[in-house]
């Protein structure tokens, strides 16, 4: 099956081609499917080697000239072990660029914790001017990969995970989509966690909203779903750091009673490698999981 990581290089081959101020920027990983793009364009395709801080460095570097440089690798090292680079490199100099991630919070669990990033977006979030997707499928990944490139000189980061939903959705790079609609509370779901949420909900009156960009968060669909029901409770279930979003949700919701409840990956080190559906099953994220926990949140108020 096609992941996400497939579907990057192809498509920023050909971004390479068809505009010169893209250039891409990597750190060893993924170099092998850049090296026709190499030898197309040997001075916009660069591998620093095993220098994470430097792949920021150069990225920014690029972005003063006044390309548009695509930096790539694993989650880990793209925005946990750079960020100081992240933030001023990028970040104070005020330059744009897109971060394009791959191994998500646990998408390599033989890697170990070394390879683990639940809490990447958690962290850009104390950062200032981050636009955040977090595709669901291959194409929305093409899809939300050509809106990154193409976004000016912003600062995107394009969160990619071998975990998929069955199909893609015409996502636009700014809404919130509304898969399901319901009057007893509004749940929604980030990226991935998309099929898991709606077999969790299934039966149940309740609204699913459908997020692949989530920074900025899109407060006026939460606010229209949670003022259309007949009661403001909300559940956000993200493939990362649970409860990154609950404050978003809450500033959303500020003038309306309401509760919000945050699922996704726990803060506790699971040690043994297992494989990614054992770790969606031990943070709770697996749809029976995911029912009995939305369930007793709104406390029977959901009605199926």
């Amino acid at each position: 099956m096609e992941t996400m990581r497939d579907r990057f290089a192809p498509v920023v081959s050909q971004l390479l081609d068809e505009d010169p101020r893209v250039a891409v920027v990597l750190a060893e990983i993924g170099r092998d499917h850049f090296v026709e793009a190499e030898r197309r364009h040997p001075d916009r395709v660069i591998n620093v080697g095993i220098r994470e801080q430097l792949l920021i460095g150069t990225g920014a570097g690029l972005a003063l000239t006044g390309l548009r440089p695509v930096m790539h690798t694993f989650a880990s090292f793209l925005v946990e072990r750079p960020f100081e680079q992240v933030k001023l490199d990028l970040g104070h100099q005020d330059v744009g660029g897109v971060l394009v991630s791959a191994a998500a919070s646990f998408d390599w669990p033989s890697g170990g914790v070394t390879h683990m990033a639940p809490g990447d977006v958690a962290l850009l979030d104390t950062l200032d001017g981050w636009t955040v997707h977090v595709p669901g499928h291959p194409d929305e990944a093409e899809s939300l990969l050509r809106h990154a490139v193409g976004a000016g000189d912003h600062r995107v980061y394009v969160r990619l995970s071998v975990q998929s939903n069955r199909e893609a959705l015409a996502v636009d790079g700014e809404r919130f989509l509304t898969v399901r609609e319901g009057r007893g509370g509004v749940v929604v779901a980030v990226g991935p966690m998309l099929d898991a949420v709606l077999a969790a909900t299934e039966g149940l009156d309740l609204t699913v909203l459908y997020a692949t960009t989530v920074r900025p968060f899109d407060a006026g669909a939460l606010r229209r779903a949670a003022g259309a029901a007949d009661v403001a409770d909300v559940v956000i279930v993200e493939p990362y750091l649970a409860g990154t979003s609950t404050a978003a949700a809450n500033d959303a919701l500020a003038d309306l009673p309401h509760r919000v409840l945050g699922l996704g990956v726990g803060r506790r080190e699971l040690r043994r490698y297992g494989q990614v559906e054992e770790h969606v099953a031990a943070h709770g994220l697996d749809p029976a999981s995911l029912r009995e926990r939305i369930s007793g949140f709104l406390r029977g108020r959901a009605r199926g």
